[in-house]
């Protein structure tokens, strides 16, 4: 019995056009991984057997979360099943045909059973693509994709064996998906719009539709127990000789907003994606809108350099092992084990902002004279406080040192409009004791003044302070937007930081205007720990219960 599957306009006409380059920038929730990149590789290692693919991620922590649990999951929809059509991170069963070149090891490796193999390729882990002979490319996320890396490590191994698959027009074929990008680093493959030939795209859609005429008629004359004229098949494989032509040459670009899925999706989905991300990740994310990246801004010295991976791949490559019976994103199952950088025997510093509609927690650690930016947090509406710190707590249950050094200034004090009648300070305070963690809390007096900020955590940036802030990458998504972006203004009181939501216009949620909150949140972490840093040993391990 056959199974239908459902396939949106924008994902019918990629595959379709069936470009050898093929760039979709699109929003989340657009079945960018489940109903584009899956038929994309399901399709090179069904008709390409026995070759080998690349599926490139920026690190191996969003290949599990993201990448390979769609691909998978798509899969067994559409009747795939695991250990009969594919085996994943283990050596293929006997039953299994070989590939033209196996892999050295199959740790990091799907394996179809026509002798297809896909590596997943992390950039994260030194590597990954050495030595590789590829006959296809799938990039994901490709805004926080190294060019630099791509170019030289894995585009050169996307050669093929032509002399098995010069034929097929989707050889050394390259997919790369991503929403919209943030910074001018992540933008490198905007560039492939201007190398669309619409043209040639035109002439392959109006001759994908010829060759739907034309089998139509022959079934039509089929079913009415006709012979069709023997013109029609000598014209469609003439039809079909040229199709794959012009998508070997093909560049295909497109862009599309998650509206584009809302069949699926529903209203009630977007609404709620505007109200629970920030402004600025649900325009490049959602609405897949190009954003100006402040370049006079109020953080004007962070660079590329700033931000760092930091995956525990011996925790990730346990998870990995699970991931061909689970199917499904293991997010739930990701704690600080899947982190590097903590040091679970040390304190952990952070700075909060509070807000009626939205709280922030920014976690670092000082190694040195780094301040790790470790992780964010940040919860909206009727989550408050309570939930903010439970969150934390979640992700650092593993912590031996169950040791928060909060930094807060006067905003936390006589008010809380975020959880009841006691002030945000003493209910932070009750809060991370009540979940057994021990807190030394630091008063900073108050609020440093915005040009005395600027010049404070600028020059951090630059080195010439004792503290230098790093930010790991995968844990700070959209605290390292918002700081990316903050703009200046100046007034009657002087250079401050724009926190005015500049154009964008309100909603009824009032995002917009606390775009910034997040930043502040980290100017108390760097403030406190480079104006008041606290001598605690990492030998001084709190445990609940003792103290």
């Amino acid at each position: 019995m056959q199974k239908e599957i459902y396939f949106n306009k924008p994902q019918l006409r990629t595959q379709l056009i069936g470009a050898n380059t093929t760039v979709i920038v699109a929003g989340r929730r657009t079945g960018k991984t489940d109903s584009i990149a899956s038929p994309f590789v399901f399709r090179n290692m069904q008709r390409m057997a026995g070759s080998t693919g690349g599926i490139v991620v920026p690190t191996f922590k969003h290949g599990l979360t993201n990448t390979i649990p769609g691909l998978l999951s798509a899969w067994r929809r559409w009747g795939l099943l695991p250990g009969v059509h594919y085996v994943v991170g283990r050596k293929p069963p006997k039953s299994f045909k070989s590939a033209i070149i196996e892999p050295t090891d199959y740790e990091h490796v799907i394996s179809f059973y026509n002798g297809s193999r896909a590596i997943i390729i992390s950039q994260d882990r030194p590597g990954s693509s050495n030595s590789l002979t590829l006959s296809w490319l799938l990039i994901d996320e490709a805004k926080f994709i190294d060019f630099e890396k791509l170019k030289d490590e894995t585009l050169p191994a996307n050669g093929g064996i032509k002399s098995y698959f010069g034929k097929h027009s989707f050889n050394h074929s390259i997919m790369i998906l991503s929403d919209m990008p943030q910074t001018k680093k992540g933008s490198w493959f905007l560039h492939y719009k201007e190398k669309m030939d619409a043209e040639l795209i035109r002439t392959i859609e109006a001759t994908v539709y010829e060759i739907w005429k034309i089998k139509e008629r022959i079934r039509s004359d089929k079913a009415a127990g006709l012979k069709s004229p023997d013109y029609l098949r000598s014209r469609l494989r003439k039809l079909d000789r040229q199709l794959n032509q012009m998508r070997s040459v093909a560049v295909y670009y497109q862009e599309y907003s998650s509206i584009e899925n809302l069949q699926l999706l529903g209203e009630n989905y977007i609404k709620q994606m505007k109200r629970d991300l920030t402004p600025l990740t649900f325009q490049t994310s959602i609405l897949c809108k190009k954003i100006g990246i402040a370049k006079d801004g109020f953080y004007s010295s962070m660079r590329e350099s700033h931000k760092y991976d930091a995956s525990n791949f011996e925790y990730l490559d346990k998870v990995w092992q699970n991931i061909e019976q689970s199917h499904v994103a293991p997010t739930t199952a990701f704690t600080s084990d899947a982190d590097r950088d903590v040091n679970p025997d040390a304190p952990i510093c952070i700075g909060m902002d509070y807000n009626a509609n939205i709280n922030w927690i920014v976690a670092g650690q000082i190694s040195g004279r780094r301040l790790n930016v470790i992780k964010s947090f940040y919860v909206k509406f009727e989550r408050k406080i309570p939930e903010l710190i439970a969150d934390f707590c979640h992700y650092y249950k593993g912590q031996r040192n169950k040791t928060v050094i909060f930094y807060y200034d006067a905003t936390a004090l006589g008010s809380n409009y975020a959880v009841n009648t006691q002030d945000f300070h003493w209910v932070i305070k009750t809060q991370f004791e009540q979940q057994g963690w021990r807190v030394i809390d630091v008063y900073l007096g108050q609020p440093m003044r915005h040009d005395e900020k600027y010049l404070l955590i600028n020059n951090a940036f630059k080195g010439l302070q004792n503290l230098m802030p790093f930010f790991n990458r995968q844990n700070n998504d959209d605290l390292i937007l918002a700081i990316q972006t903050a703009g200046v203004s100046r007034g009657r009181l002087g250079f401050r930081k724009n926190k005015s939501g500049e154009k964008l216009a309100e909603t009824e949620e009032d995002l917009l205007q606390h775009r910034t909150d997040g930043t502040d949140a980290f100017d108390t972490l760097y403030i406190g720990c480079e104006k008041f840093p606290q001598e605690v040993s990492s030998t001084d391990i709190f445990v609940s219960g003792v103290g």
